[in-house]
């Protein structure tokens, strides 16, 4: 399946291993975040499987610059035109300017069993060995809601990224939370919401702490950037996710 309705005019996208939020309102679209190098054909697949053209969306927003979030942005920008943003402090980032991202070292002392190696195959195909820039990338241009479909607000959630953000979508009554909370990944044993291991993150306490950002919104329906969507409420994701936090990592 190429797609999966979560909310009304809301779409979850599943790339490589991981996933891409698509809001609709009318002819238009928002999509956030776009896969892997590898996933800019399934985003164009997708959006024809949904009845639209690409350039029906209107901009592309980033919850953070890891490769497996920028992936098409390029692809989208150079054939259609169609405009990229992330927070302030993440512009830097997706520009190449500063590195915070796991390394492939950190990735390979990480192979211990099929799952892990097989996400590895998956993600190098992908384009997990590509470097990616995103020189295009603006900063969100106004604060609050941001005028485009579906009318998501940006959430500050520092600590896996300096500049990552979340997305609100209260309309929707759902949060896209990127990767300060998700429910699974292929390194980790856990299932249900978690921080992402260590090795992921600029600085896990910090992502830790971005948690509180999210907990009081008005959301039962958690769309994370990795893992199946969630639909208890984000107060007890957050809180699921802490107690992982506390007990797991290492």
């Amino acid at each position: 399946m190429l797609y999966q309705q979560v909310a009304d005019e809301v779409f979850t996208i599943a790339g490589t291993d991981v996933n891409m939020v698509l809001l609709r309102e009318g002819r238009d679209l928002t999509l956030i975040d776009a896969g892997w190098y590898g996933d800019a054909g399934l985003i164009e697949a997708t959006i024809a499987a949904l009845g639209h053209r690409p350039e029906d969306i209107r901009a592309v927003l980033l919850t953070h610059a890891h490769l497996d979030h920028v992936g098409a942005l390029n692809h989208l920008q150079a054939k259609y035109g169609i405009p990229a943003y992330t927070s302030p402090l993440e512009v830097a980032h997706a520009k190449g300017e500063v590195h915070e991202s796991a390394t492939p070292l950190d990735v390979v002392k990480r192979l211990t069993d099929i799952s892990t190696c097989g996400w590895a195959l998956r993600i190098t195909r992908a384009g997990g060995l590509r470097k990616n820039t995103v020189p295009h990338i603006q900063p969100f241009p106004t604060e609050g809601p941001l005028d485009l479909p579906g009318r998501p607000v940006p959430v500050p959630t520092p600590g896996h990224t300096s500049g990552h953000s979340a997305f609100h979508f209260p309309d929707a009554g759902a949060v896209a939370t990127g990767d300060t909370l998700v429910t699974a990944h292929p390194t980790s044993k856990f299932h249900g919401p978690q921080v992402l291991p260590k090795f992921f993150n600029h600085s896990t306490p910090d992502t830790v702490l971005a948690l509180r950002a999210l907990e009081s919104l008005a959301a039962d329906l958690v769309l994370p950037g990795h893992g199946d969507p969630f639909a208890e409420g984000i107060g007890r994701a957050v809180d699921r996710a802490r107690a992982h936090a506390t007990t797991s990592l290492t």
